[in-house]
């Protein structure tokens, strides 16, 4: 075991909360984005849709590609890229400039994700590796908790360039700690490309596959113009967004926990569980949009059901991928993403199209699609109870 594990481990968790306050954090700064580059509010979102493209496009082939790579080199490269695409952010004039310089972090996201979750293992005891893997997915429950709001108010408070620069230093720091104190660690054992890739070979891969990426379509269709939605909608100033985002994340840390405990005790009731909450929670959304405090207490709600999304697509997705787990991993961030891009572009087109006050019904027809997959891979394939349980 390494000495300085656990440092290592904090290092790991804020290069994760680094990521996610780049990634996410453009969520609460799209109307200062809208202003300052003079474009629509759907067009601003290209620049979370775009990011989620490319992670879900490239993430399986760049996580392969450097599954035989120095683990520091990559972990800490991919970091990098993130501090200088926020700096970029930063200084640029150009709308084409930020698009740009979402693509080039995005293609680091998910071999960053993938590789720090094995790291994460390998830096304690057999029997703490668990442990070690949830603190290190623990910085992306923070990065929304605190990091998406904190980049909103920055913004607000101060300008878009602070809150830009703010990203781009948590970055840089995890890059010096990585560089610092993570040993060198070539890989000595790769798995072949065809034994991983020979897992696609299973049809209920594809339909978990499938139910992933409609999970967080149903997510982030509405997610991903949240600061909109309650400016527009709700009649929330700056001010008053910025405390409902640091509120939605903060109760997410509560939820992770609650929605973990159902899987271990029911994994099918959950999945079929988590798809009806987000309809339910979107029709009172919907409905009480307009109402400032109902809809205050909406927003507690909504980001406790939206913290189990993470961890019921992820455990779905692994009880089909036991033979390769990091290629699983892999998948997983690739196919979240693509959910991701899919429900912001709908979103962005409900938007245009229907109004912003329309924009949940897309969020309710993703939910209710990966609703039908869920249970049509039950009843098609049922379930191992023992496997799934262990998979959880």
């Amino acid at each position: 075991m390494n000495q300085k594990g656990p440092l290592l481990i904090l290092i790991l968790a804020l290069g994760v909360f680094g990521i996610i306050a780049t990634e996410m954090g453009i969520v609460g700064v799209l109307p200062e984005v809208s202003q300052k580059f003079h474009i629509s509010t759907a067009q601003a979102g290209l620049l979370v849709s775009i990011f989620a493209l490319v992670v879900a496009v490239s993430g399986p082939f760049a996580t392969l590609l450097a599954s035989g790579m120095n683990r520091k080199l990559v972990l800490g490269l991919s970091v990098l890229m993130f501090a200088v695409s926020n700096v970029v952010y930063a200084v640029s004039g150009q709308f084409e400039t930020l698009v740009i310089f979402r693509v080039i972090p995005a293609l680091f996201h998910p071999v960053f994700f993938s590789i720090a979750l094995v790291v994460a293992a390998q830096l304690v005891s057999p029997e703490k590796s668990g442990q070690a893997v949830t603190k290190v997915f623990a910085g992306i429950t923070v990065g929304f908790a605190f990091g998406v709001p904190l980049t909103s108010f920055l913004a607000e408070q101060i300008s878009l360039e602070a809150a830009f620069l703010f990203a781009a230093a948590v970055n840089a720091a995890a890059c010096a700690g990585i560089w610092l104190w993570l040993p060198s660690m070539p890989v000595t054992k790769k798995m072949s490309y065809g034994k991983q890739l020979r897992i696609l070979r299973k049809p209920a891969v594809w339909l978990n596959i499938a139910a992933v990426c409609c999970l967080f379509a149903a997510m982030f269709a509405v997610y991903g113009y949240f600061a909109e939605y309650l400016g527009q909608v709700t009649h929330m100033n700056g001010s008053w967004i910025s405390a409902m985002l640091m509120a939605f994340g903060v109760i997410m840390i509560a939820g992770n926990f609650l929605f973990g405990a159902s899987l271990t005790r029911n994994m099918p009731g959950t999945v079929i569980a988590f798809p009806l909450l987000y309809i339910v929670i979107y029709l009172l959304v919907y409905l009480l949009g307009e109402s400032p405090l109902p809809m205050a207490a909406m927003v507690f709600l909504w980001g406790m059901i939206h913290s189990g999304g993470l961890i019921v697509s992820q455990t779905w997705l692994m009880t089909e991928m036991q033979e390769a787990p990091e290629f699983g991993n892999s998948l997983f961030v690739s196919f979240s993403n693509l959910g991701i891009t899919l429900g912001t572009s709908l979103g962005g087109w409900f938007i245009s199209r229907l109004g912003i006050h329309q924009l949940i019904w897309s969020g309710m027809l993703f939910a209710a699609l990966a609703l039908a997959l869920v249970l049509l891979k039950l009843k098609v394939y049922g379930h191992n109870a023992k496997e799934q349980a262990e998979a959880a």
